[in-house]
């Protein structure tokens, strides 16, 4: 079962304390939607898995705010606009995920782990009722991940078939069906091991022609 918890952490920035929410526990699976976004019974947790700063905007997970002055999270948050920064526990998961987005770049991680956050963004959005902000991190996150496959040593071998279809996926459910079609055709050329990753190639023949919203 997902709780939600409160908990208190200082930022390793300019040193507020601030009160947050974090997920604890495992929940049922209520299933996961054809861009791998797995939904849970009870409580989403994904919204409360990062944390925003109330003072200076510093977005990441609770082990970041453990860091201190001198650590990479802190470096990489350096010059956040403190004036563009909501207050206290009402900040959505995209603003947060979005802020976490942002420093990663910052801290040169590379557009592969940029995306992952956008693409949680996005998942955030769609608790929100934010369709246009769903949508505009999706096209984010293709963006990066069409980047990170452009410079191909940031996506391992093994993985490039998941990470084309993904970008397929991700266009599709932006509405761009040209584009989804496109990379939805790339996946068999990045396949390694065609027995063990038929299942990604039935998956963009699937959503290439008769797209689902949930696998199964």
């Amino acid at each position: 079962m997902i709780t939600l918890r409160d908990i208190t952490l200082q930022c390793p920035i300019c040193g507020t304390w601030f009160a947050s929410k974090a997920a604890a526990g495992t929940g049922d699976a209520a299933g996961t939607r054809t861009d791998f976004h797995r939904r849970a019974n009870g409580p989403e947790p994904l919204a409360h898995q990062v944390h925003m700063c109330s003072g200076c905007g510093f977005a990441g997970v609770e082990d970041d705010f453990a860091s201190d002055a001198e650590s990479g999270a802190s470096a990489a948050a350096r010059g956040v606009d403190r004036t563009a920064v909501p207050a206290g526990n009402g900040v959505a998961g995209s603003e947060k995920y979005e802020a976490a987005a942002g420093i990663a770049e910052r801290r040169g991680e590379g557009p592969r782990t940029v995306a992952d956050l956008l693409i949680k963004a996005a998942w955030c959005c769609i608790d929100e009722g934010d369709v246009e902000g769903e949508r505009f991190f999706r096209r984010k996150a293709a963006q990066a991940l069409e980047s990170a496959l452009a410079r191909y040593d940031d996506v391992k071998r093994e993985e490039r078939a998941v990470t084309t279809y993904l970008v397929g996926e991700l266009w599709r459910r932006v509405g761009d069906r040209t584009l989804a079609r496109e990379w939805f055709d790339r996946v068999d050329d990045e396949v390694t091991d065609a027995a063990a990753q038929r299942w990604i190639v039935v998956l963009a023949a699937q959503q290439r022609d008769r797209p689902r919203e949930w696998l199964g």
